[in-house]
């Protein structure tokens, strides 16, 4: 680890003679060179995945439990990607990032790439070895000890599990080749086993568990559909929104609710023409007595027709420039119907069809004089929208994470799953190298990006700040999910591009997740501005 951390610590110097102005990061210039800061933020996300694998390994090797899968997950995890550190990282499909693109030494790469440590982990009678091992263990089901100490935690893992597989899994392809909702009842189930109120403390009427709990329950549902594991998404962010900053009177009203799942949240804050730059926000919000009367335009508002509250980001004060004029909105509604999704007076909207993530979903939505109380400003006091807002970021980042591990998991079982029954050839496919070395690679990179999502749910359940660690975890995350979706399909051949293969879903429910909760490229920027933050 200490060359490669060192290469990386070269980069963030070789960066910041780029980014930096009088020792402190500059936008300007962050944009200005943005492919060498991105470089860099790829290149701490790998570092960090390797170092909290690490640290899972020798948890397990500590408590008896690190096997031979184990060790071919760190093997392969670590000899793939510290030659991607050295040699290049791909950081889309169509862009590699390379040490001397960031202005990195040649030398300093030349000492990584000879270390006799690196030789000894990429021996290729090894790597093969540890493929082989990998590949085998997968179509038994079997793909590593995910390292959860905790008896509480894992109990509430396999339970999801379980449920995820009787309950969900069966249906998933009907919801989603049908598109439409997910059934009420199976709302009604997750509410019943706590899923709304997980992390809601219990005075307010919730568990009072921690994200890593949020994390192996997002992950276990989305594993079964990723629709029945966002449905948590967002009651958590509007649970937190409010235990956060909501008043007494706020608190009172509504935790107990949403946690119970008697109140279904929706987040609204996305507008056309505007995606990430929430500073060009335009839905108004005019005071007129004791209520706002809110006008404008959102989009991308998931679970919009089906909910009963909103989160709703609005501008109260127009000559505030940026994000200083923004307020948040706690907006009641009735919840919609098929023939009428949006019964409320000054509300209208409509439905975007997507590829995936169908189950709960997407809308655009217009507001004319639509009323909010004066009493349902969150925490009483205008132009404090943005902060609420971020302060929620680094949790609906991680369970983004932990959603896209469900995808991945998904995913590499689907392959693993047909790789062992489809025969070609006279023999199984999983026979044939390389469909066993896609599969090999789809059990590694997925437990490497379940580490770096843990870690960062434990980060935030010590009270530590971890926006950078929570960008890291769906940066890398919803790479995997895309990634092992597609290998995944490739396996299954002609196959996987008909409907009637759920792997053919789970691809396009892969795609959305480097986008949604921050696009890929955010992430990056979040992660470089963040840690060229801390150089000093």
């Amino acid at each position: 680890m200490t060359l490669a951390e060192q290469l990386v610590e070269a980069s963030r110097h070789a960066v910041a003679l780029l980014v930096t102005e009088d020792g402190k990061p500059n936008a300007a210039l962050i944009d200005t060179h943005q492919l060498a800061a991105h470089g860099f933020a790829w290149q701490a996300t790998y570092i960090e995945a390797l170092r909290q694998t690490l640290g899972w390994a020798r948890g397990l090797h500590a408590a008896g439990g690190f096997t031979d899968v184990e060790a071919a997950i760190l093997r392969l995890g670590f000899a793939e990607y510290v030659s991607q550190l050295a040699g290049g990282i791909p950081i889309s499909q169509t862009e590699m990032i390379r040490p001397t693109d960031i202005g990195v030494p040649a030398q300093a790469v030349l000492g990584l790439l000879t270390h006799p440590e690196l030789a000894r982990l990429s021996d290729p009678s090894a790597l093969n070895a540890a493929r082989q091992c990998l590949a085998a263990a997968a179509i038994d089901g079997r793909f590593g000890d995910v390292g959860i100490a905790d008896e509480t935690i894992a109990a509430i893992r396999e339970q999801f599990l379980r449920y995820a597989a009787t309950e969900i899994a069966p249906h998933a392809q009907g919801w989603h080749q049908r598109d439409e909702l997910i059934p009420i009842g199976v709302v009604q189930q997750l509410a019943e086993m706590g899923v709304f109120g997980l992390t809601v403390r219990e005075e307010d009427g919730g568990s009072g568990l921690g994200k890593i709990a949020m994390c192996v329950v997002s992950e276990a549902l989305s594993g079964g559909y990723i629709g029945v594991g966002s449905l948590g998404t967002r009651a958590e962010i509007a649970a937190e929104l409010i235990g956060i900053a909501g008043t007494p009177e706020q608190k009172t009203r509504w935790l107990p609710a949403i946690a119970s799942g008697a109140i279904l949240p929706t987040a609204v804050f996305t507008e056309p023409n505007t995606g990430s730059d929430l500073g060009s926000l335009r839905t108004r919000a005019v005071r007129e007595g004791d209520h706002y009367l809110v006008t404008g335009a959102k989009t991308w508002i998931t679970h919009g027709s089906r909910s009963d509250l909103m989160t709703l980001l609005v501008r109260t004060d127009p000559a505030a420039p940026g994000y200083r004029g923004l307020s948040m909105l706690l907006a009641e509604k009735p919840r919609g119907t098929d023939g009428d999704p949006f019964p409320a007076a000054g509300m209208t909207g409509s439905e975007i069809p997507v590829l995936g993530y169908r189950g709960m979903k997407e809308y655009e939505i217009g507001f004319e004089n639509f009323k909010v109380p004066v009493a349902n400003l969150l925490g009483g006091v205008e132009g404090q929208g943005f902060k609420q807002l971020m302060e929620t970021f680094e949790s609906a980042r991680i369970q983004t994470g932990a959603r896209a591990l469900g995808v991945a998991q998904n995913a590499l079982e689907l392959g693993s799953a047909y790789a062992r029954d489809r025969n070609q050839f006279g023999k199984a496919i999983i026979g044939f190298p390389r469909v066993a070395n896609k599969i090999a690679w789809m059990v590694t990179e997925t437990m490497l990006a379940r580490q770096l999502t843990y870690f960062a749910a434990r980060q935030k359940d010590g009270g530590q700040r971890c926006d950078i660690e929570a960008g890291m975890a769906k940066l890398l995350a919803a790479r995997v999910a895309f990634s092992n979706a597609d290998s995944a399909l490739q396996v299954h051949g002609g196959n996987g591009y008909a409907i009637e293969y759920p792997i053919s879903r789970v691809l396009c429910d892969a795609r959305i997740l480097s986008i949604f909760e921050g696009a890929a490229e955010i992430q990056a920027q979040v992660i470089a501005r963040g840690l060229m933050g801390r150089l000093n």
